[in-house]
């Protein structure tokens, strides 16, 4: 819930007080630095959450040799701060704090340790050695790029930008994998020259060069380990979702959560008001647009939950008014037009809370998607007739009239067919994206696209299922959407609508 910025090695104050500066949206409460000329800069914007008044950044531990850096929360500080104040001296009462005295007692291992939602640095002075680590599905971002020998990093892009000699430049792959998945994926990023780190990951930079960039978390499927462990799985999963959601209101400031009327959403509602003695505060916005608007289900949640209700009805113009300051925000494209109306949420609900709970996250691991049942239907459509699929079925669902309204059936089927062409475990990038590898060629100019000969416009897919290729499909592709669309378009959506509001 903030923003960090640095650099290691050379770089001056100024450069970055700039940086700072850019996200003061991220962090409007305080900011915070440790600048070492030649050595390293150290630059925070917070935004207030746990111990208010103890808890500004950067942190160290007790002869100051090792400096971090957080922006999220670790959900598990407390047990770890127990433990911890049986062998140092802690002085806050937050939950950056436990990062440094970690790693001096357990090195890289202590991103195992750690329950929560971050992206982190830490520098080992005596060592010379930075880390930068982000939580294991990616809901906080962080970025870096390397000039000569030099690491400068943030959370986002136009901090980095303000580096003298980190250009703005292009970057022709990534522009092409945006084109066929309507976002860009890890580690690319929009920019030449500028990486994100991967969820579940960490990097150390060390004599000029990156030295490790290794995963600490890996997604399992312990199907077996589920039936062996756990007598009622239905029963486990509900103790799981409760522990979750009650971690995640630990707060020193008003708290609330987005409802839609969605199963995900309603189903944290549900447990976050089961936890608590007060009626918990719901927000969820609707529009004019009937096909668009889900209000009437969150209103029904919200009767039977008997939680106190704020809802806002949006027009269309509200939603143009704002396309253009929340893409000058964003720095890279997203093509996930949900972004306006979650920002419009998230600024409604900043109002009259500082923290909110949301549902994002379990059509991924629940496979809930469309897209899911999608793959079973072909199961069956394969087996028609080829005269027939390309003589009848095929022609008459691609004249299918067009429709405005939202994700309707003849949509569902054109693109149904369309993924169809590009193979099993290629065909979701179709499914959910905008353009085909035939009709992006049609877009690019000659010069990119001679920067772009060869590249796979799979790439991305392939890795994937390849580190899992051993796994059931359905599971393989669970693990795809959790890879990829979740960590860069869903979890990077919800991180900037909920921050560019200080949310």
């Amino acid at each position: 819930m903030c923003g960090i910025v640095g650099f290691v090695s050379e770089g001056k104050k100024e450069t970055l007080e700039k940086m700072n500066s850019t996200l003061v949206y991220r962090g409007p409460d305080e900011d915070g630095y440790f600048f070492i000329e030649g050595e390293l800069g150290f630059g925070f914007r917070r935004l207030a959450i746990i111990d208010l008044a103890g808890g500004n950044q950067p942190l160290f531990n007790e002869d100051q040799s090792i400096v971090s850096m957080l922006n999220g929360e670790i959900y598990n500080f407390k047990e770890l701060r127990q433990d911890l104040a049986k062998r140092h001296k802690l002085v806050t009462q937050g939950d950056t704090e436990v990062i440094p005295h970690l790693y001096e007692e357990i090195g890289e291992k202590l991103f195992e340790k750690l329950n929560g939602m971050f992206a982190i640095a830490i520098f080992d002075r005596k060592n010379k050695k930075l880390i930068l680590a982000r939580d294991r599905f990616g809901k906080k971002p962080l970025f870096y790029a390397i000039l000569n020998q030099t690491l400068i990093f943030a959370s986002e892009p136009k901090a980095i930008l303000e580096y003298p000699g980190i250009k703005r430049e292009l970057n022709p792959q990534a522009l092409n994998l945006y084109l066929i998945h309507e976002y860009v994926p890890c580690p690319w990023s929009i920019f030449r020259g500028i990486k994100k780190i991967e969820p579940g990951s960490f990097l150390v930079f060390q004599n000029g060069r990156i030295q490790k960039d290794r995963r600490y978390y890996e997604i399992e499927f312990n199907r077996r380990d589920l039936e062996v462990k756990f007598q009622d799985p239905v029963k486990e999963l509900d103790r799981r979702l409760e522990e979750a959601v009650q971690k995640r209101l630990v707060a020193d400031v008003p708290l609330g959560l987005f409802l839609s009327g969605g199963l995900d959403s309603s189903t944290v509602c549900y447990f976050a008001q089961r936890l608590q003695d007060q009626k918990i505060k719901t927000f969820s916005v609707g529009f004019k647009d009937q096909s668009f608007d889900e209000s009437k289900y969150a209103r029904q949640v919200a009767e039977v939950l008997k939680s106190e209700h704020h809802e806002k009805i949006l027009e269309a113009e509200d939603l143009y008014s704002l396309a253009p300051q929340i893409f000058k925000m964003l720095d890279e494209p997203l093509a996930d037009a949900a972004i306006i109306p979650n920002f419009l949420l998230a600024r409604f609900a900043r109002q009259s809370v500082t923290v909110a709970l949301g549902g994002d996250g379990g059509d991924e691991i629940f496979m809930g998607y469309p897209t899911f049942q999608a793959h079973r239907l072909f199961d069956f459509y394969r087996f028609a007739p080829d005269f027939l699929k390309n003589n009848l079925v095929e022609p008459i669902i691609n004249h299918l009239p067009a429709s405005f309204a939202n994700i309707t059936f003849d949509y569902k089927l054109k693109r149904f067919i369309l993924g169809l062409k590009y193979g099993p475990e290629r065909r979701d990038s179709i499914w959910i994206g905008s353009f085909t590898p035939e009709e992006k060629q049609k877009l690019l100019t000659p010069e990119i696209l001679k920067e772009t000969e060869g590249f796979n416009d799979f790439s991305v897919v392939d890795r994937y299922m390849g580190e899992v290729a051993h796994r059931p499909f359905l599971e393989k592709i669970a693990y795809l959407y959790q890879k990829t669309y979740m960590t860069d378009n869903i979890l990077a959506r919800t991180d900037r609508a909920s921050m560019f509001v200080s949310l």
